[in-house]
């Protein structure tokens, strides 16, 4: 199926593509906390800028931005510092939000955390300073694309409409079950620190990966 554009393994590629999605990482993270504390609208405005931000860094891939990165060691350095800086910036923010507020009460109509940080900036930043998603890509495409069809682009195309077709799924459901969860633990402060300082640590954790590749 789809060998006549250049793909082959498609059934492989497509339970690969929806493991890597369905993984645990910084982008779904995002809209998940935006959701529970934004609302649905704006966990798509993240959503929708991790697509972006899949798409830019599958072109890169595409146009050998990769080999660019593997062969001056330095700048593929400086971009995951980057990349885990931002993460690391991140969760210590969502940790702060455990703090207690020192007798200052938050006042009506004052923009939460949440709603003060662009969610579509923010995400996208999240999704293109990960260099090591552009060497993946570069590594997991090429194994689906017959080496002898004349236009390699027609079949990298299909292979990432197909993984930007599951990415757009999954991130849409959990912009969806974000706002569930803030119903659950709406009146629940405990609950929302506990949420913030698990996501503090996971950012964290994402962020030290990172810069220990």
């Amino acid at each position: 199926m789809l060998e006549n554009l250049g793909v082959v393994n498609l059934w492989t590629y497509a339970l690969g593509a929806l493991v890597l999605v369905l993984m645990p990482g910084p982008n779904s993270l995002f809209v998940l906390r935006t959701s529970v504390q934004g609302g649905t609208a704006r966990a798509m405005k993240a959503a929708c800028a991790v697509f972006l931000g899949d798409a830019i860094l599958i072109a890169c891939a595409f146009l050998g931005i990769a080999s660019i990165l593997q062969a001056h060691p330095a700048l593929f350095t400086a971009v995951r510092f980057a990349g885990a800086g931002y993460l690391a910036w991140l969760g210590l923010g969502a940790l702060a939000r455990t703090l207690p507020r020192c007798g200052r009460a938050p006042q009506k109509g004052s923009a939460t955390a949440s709603e003060g940080q662009p969610p579509f900036r923010t995400a996208l930043l999240l999704s293109v300073t990960n260099p090591k998603a552009i060497l993946f890509y570069v590594s997991f495409f090429v194994q689906f694309i017959d080496p002898a069809y004349p236009r390699p682009w027609v079949p990298y195309l299909v292979l990432a409409s197909i993984l930007e077709a599951f990415s757009v799924l999954y991130m849409s459901s959990l912009a969806f079950a974000g706002s569930r969860i803030s119903r659950m633990v709406a009146g629940r402060p405990g609950l929302g620190r506990l949420g913030s300082a698990l996501e503090g640590s996971l950012f964290l954790g994402f962020a030290g990966k990172i810069a220990s590749l």
